[in-house]
């Protein structure tokens, strides 16, 4: 099934679009909210991985819905780092709104890095062309993970 999310990197901005089908309704209609939660956790790691350079696992997800969403509506989805503790727990934030602009959830998210040595071989596991997540820094500038992610687009 998946989710098919493309994300893409606007400076330390994660952006990504996404469509919930029939079959995502929980509810008369409304698309489930654990389906939101898991699209605003994707997005979260991502926007912690891009300017640290570091996987992460969640810790802990708020989450509040504001607005109901309906099935086809391509929703955008925006997230950012608002904090790195000392390289211990990484905070960020997103929001999922719908085509009026109206904002649906938010949430925030605290994100535990993965050792180096426990995060070997995950790049393997990421699926689609990573090359709309590279920053426009440098390798250098970016850290480990902006060479490993050009490493597998090139």
């Amino acid at each position: 099934m998946g989710l098919q999310l493309r994300f893409q990197a606007h400076g330390n901005e994660v952006r990504t679009t996404f469509r919930p089908r029939s079959e995502h309704v929980g509810f008369k209609g409304v698309i489930h909210g654990g389906l939101l939660a898991t699209v605003l956790d994707e997005i979260l790691v991502w926007a912690c991985a891009i300017p640290t350079g570091k996987f992460a696992f969640c810790a802990e997800l708020q989450v509040r819905f504001l607005n109901p969403v309906l099935p086809h509506e391509e929703l955008t989805v925006i997230a950012t780092m608002t904090e790195n503790k000392r390289g211990k727990i990484f905070i960020a934030e997103g929001r999922i709104i719908n085509p009026s602009g109206t904002v649906c959830a938010i949430g925030t998210g605290k994100y535990m890095p993965i050792p180096d040595s426990k995060a070997e071989g995950m790049m393997d596991e990421l699926i689609g062309d990573l090359a709309d997540l590279l920053p426009t820094k440098t390798p250098a500038e970016n850290g480990e993970l902006a060479v490993k992610l050009r490493s597998k687009v090139e």
